[in-house]
């Protein structure tokens, strides 16, 4: 059963001589570094590491997590509980997120009390660091389509081209853009062509697995990193989009259409020999699909 517990750091004060105004010398000065340590890092994972080693002392768990909306974070190697405990996190009423451990042990009253003290030092360092995080992901998006953008996509290939390497496993790339999208812009106006940029990224989020990575380079570029990938599920993925392009209302009405090329990273790759296999793919397919039209 999961409980919740309402937080609020409205009239919290960082006063260090009030908050640690305590006869307990020792256990004041633990709380002073902990709130010190937890001022040294704006990564949440790093955070919640910091927080968990002085929470340890007062309540028994495997795991501990932090979400807010698609933003989480968890201690290294958290593993389930007997329960769950879950805490709201507020600060001056605004929600800041929900901080879950995974108990083995019921907390006492006094160990209850405690944690609720820790949990007002973490408040503050989480909120800077959600902050950082959301300026980082604004950073790596796109602004019309929400899609990651070319940014992202540069780090999250070497990422992946890493762990392929490491595990021994395969990464695919799928390259697609619109085809005669300046047509469209000119004719109908970019009004017209943003809305088709927008119902396109749409189709390719339909079309994907959650595992998947989605991004747009700018114009009518967009690119698909897929992991653990084999040709079965590329070849699916690239059907489910011509599906999802044909069931979308503004694509059809105007007959907007997309090529797609893909490949496999080889062991030999960079970054740009892989990029560059699947974009030459991209573009066979368009002269095979122009000269194809041409015949008809």
């Amino acid at each position: 059963m999961q409980t919740l517990n309402l937080i609020d750091n409205q009239t919290f004060q960082y006063n260090a001589f009030k908050v640690f105004d305590s006869p307990d010398h020792e256990k004041s000065n633990r709380k002073l570094a902990l709130m010190e340590q937890l001022q040294t890092s704006l990564e949440l994972d790093r955070l919640l590491n910091i927080f968990a080693m002085e929470a340890a002392k007062y309540v028994d768990f495997s795991g501990l997590y932090f979400k807010k909306g698609d933003i989480t974070a968890s201690i290294r190697g958290s593993r389930q509980g007997k329960n769950e405990r879950s805490f709201e996190l507020k600060l001056n009423q605004k929600f800041v997120g929900i901080l879950t451990y995974a108990i083995n042990s019921p907390i006492s009253i006094t160990n209850y009390k405690i944690l609720n003290e820790l949990h007002q030092y973490l408040i503050h360092p989480l909120n800077n660091a959600l902050k950082y995080q959301e300026a980082l992901l604004l950073a790596m998006q796109d602004g019309l389509t929400s899609l990651n953008n070319r940014r992202c996509f540069d780090e999250q290939l070497k990422r992946a081209m890493h762990h392929a390497n490491r595990q021994n496993s395969k990464v695919g790339l799928i390259v697609c853009d619109l085809d005669k999208f300046k047509l469209i812009n000119d004719s109908h106006g970019h009004n017209l062509g943003d809305d088709v940029l927008i119902q396109f990224s749409l189709a390719l989020k339909e079309s994907v697995r959650d595992s998947d990575s989605l991004f747009r380079f700018g114009g009518d570029e967009f690119s698909i990193i897929v992991e653990n990938a084999t040709l079965d599920s590329l070849l699916v993925i690239e059907q489910r989009i011509y599906s999802a392009m044909t069931r979308d209302p503004l694509l059809s009405k105007y007959q907007v259409s997309c090529s797609l090329g893909h490949t496999f990273m080889d062991r030999m790759d960079t970054q740009s020999s892989f990029f560059k296999r699947a974009d030459k793919a991209l573009y066979q397919r368009k002269i095979f699909k122009d000269r194809k039209l041409s015949l008809v």
